[in-house]
């Protein structure tokens, strides 16, 4: 009796302190939540790969010359468009294969309807905001690829 009387209400306590923690919130469009998200709660570098882009990459401008592609469960789903959520984080390399940027593409709904709902940014490597949200020339780029969903190297 005890144990309802007393546990019940700790552990409803419980699940409404720490089952947030676990939600898997997704950020909004805004750079340093999105930062955090990538490098902190569910750290990029632990992603999967598209199956038809593994590894590095020679890459172009004006990404540079050689990139890594890391994406989250969202956009390793089949097809396009991705559903939100998804997110495609590309590590942009010097020829010297030393890493000069971070660039971002995050899928949110109802953010930009004329580019995919896509977010993006650029980071230099210790996450300062270079650009941020819907840059012209991102979208005009990958504006070559709407049909894919602006992902310009898979097709998966």
């Amino acid at each position: 009796m005890k144990i309802m009387k007393f546990g019940i209400p700790c552990l409803m306590f419980l699940t409404v302190l720490v089952f947030p923690a676990f939600a898997g919130d997704m950020p909004g469009p805004d750079a340093a939540e999105l930062w955090t998200y990538v490098t902190e709660i569910e750290p990029y570098g632990e992603w999967g790969q598209w199956p038809d882009h593994q590894d590095m990459q020679p890459g172009r401008s004006p990404h540079g010359p050689l990139h890594v592609i890391r994406v989250n469960d969202a956009a390793l789903t089949k097809g396009h468009p991705k559903p939100s959520g998804a997110i495609v984080v590309k590590e942009n390399f010097s020829s010297e294969k030393e890493l000069m940027a971070i660039t971002v593409m995050y899928k949110v709904k109802d953010y930009n309807p004329m580019a995919g709902d896509w977010f993006w940014v650029k980071y230099s490597p210790d996450g300062t905001v270079l650009k941020e949200g819907k840059p012209k020339g991102c979208i005009a780029c990958h504006g070559a690829r709407a049909d894919e969903d602006y992902i310009m190297v898979s097709d998966y």
